[in-house]
């Protein structure tokens, strides 16, 4: 089929160079989101799709808007068969949905109907899930909604991070993306709605939703500093200042002594009370700083005894 491939972040990539290594299907042209400020200088930078497809000689299309009068008049006279969606990050309107034969497939890293929106990876490590996986689906109106033409399954590690749970979930969904386009060309693939029961939302992550809260669980720290990194990345405050938390951290199944929040340092580990039991910092990020090991940052900021984290 000729396909015109969307999507923007570098979890993207997978899909599209699995698409382009097929041998069967012709990806023509790639949209992706316009250039945006990138790194201390905030000069334009393309997006990893636009630079893979560049790199691949493809057309690049970079509307403002998907519902753009040229964008749409390139895309007809493009006349792809199907688009296959990755992580695009816009809107998509029946004035564009309308125009490929087969319509827009979303690989989507979920099994739907569970966790639709933009961050279901950050949420099924958020929630605690054992298992997830990954969809494709036909895109219509509706949130993430449309009906599924397969789905893949992984489990879900203890230690996961999101970022390192979505590396592999791109991996897989690409080939899973690969074999849609596959059975879509042959016929012998039919999407099937939905179920009705079981829809859980996934909401995008912001920064105040991974501020630390140590009078939670140790337990919800840990899935929140987890699911949280690479980004937002979770964070605490220390001497007023922000400090981010990020992997790994290690729960400490003793009989709790310090209060939530609470700092007890030693030579090689600093650890923090919860709500339940205490917690061993892993790596933490001073403002303006490096990550660094939390028994390095310790030494350095002379941590007096009483202080505590999220004042």
């Amino acid at each position: 089929m000729r396909l015109v491939f969307a999507g923007t972040p570098e979890v993207a990539v997978p899909a599209l160079d699995a698409l382009l290594a097929s041998g069967r299907h012709e990806v023509v042209a790639v949209v992706t989101r316009p250039d945006a400020p990138a790194g201390r200088g905030r000069k334009l930078v393309a997006s990893p799709v636009a630079q893979r497809a560049e790199e691949a000689g493809i057309e690049v299309l970079k509307p403002a808007k998907p519902s753009d009068p040229d964008f749409l008049a390139r895309l007809a006279e493009i006349a792809p068969d199907c688009c296959p969606v990755v992580a695009y990050g816009a809107l998509l309107r029946p004035g564009a949905l309308e125009i490929p034969e087969h319509g827009w497939v979303n690989l989507h890293f979920s099994l739907l109907p569970a966790w639709r929106g933009a961050a279901p990876v950050q949420h099924a490590v958020l929630a605690g899930d054992e298992v997830t996986g990954a969809s494709t689906f036909l895109i219509e109106q509706g949130l993430d909604s449309g009906p599924v033409y397969g789905i893949l399954t992984e489990e879900i590690r203890p230690t996961d991070t999101s970022g390192e749970l979505l590396t592999r979930l791109a991996e897989a969904g690409a080939r899973l993306l690969t074999a849609t386009m596959d059975g879509i060309e042959d016929g012998a693939l039919h999407a099937v709605p939905q179920p009705a029961d079981g829809i859980t939302l996934a909401p995008k992550i912001t920064v105040e939703d991974a501020r630390i809260e140590w009078s939670h669980p140790a337990l919800r720290i840990d899935r929140l500093v987890r699911g949280c990194a690479p980004a937002p990345g979770a964070w605490t405050t220390f001497r007023g200042e922000r400090l981010k938390v990020s992997g790994p951290v290690k729960l400490i199944t003793d009989a709790a002594e310090l209060a939530p929040g609470s700092l007890a340092v030693g030579k090689n580990s600093v650890r923090v009370g919860t709500g339940s039991h205490e917690i061993e910092l892993g790596e933490v990020q001073p403002q303006g700083k490096k990550p660094m090991r939390a028994a390095d940052w310790a030494r350095g900021v002379r941590i007096e005894s009483g202080e505590q984290l999220g004042l």
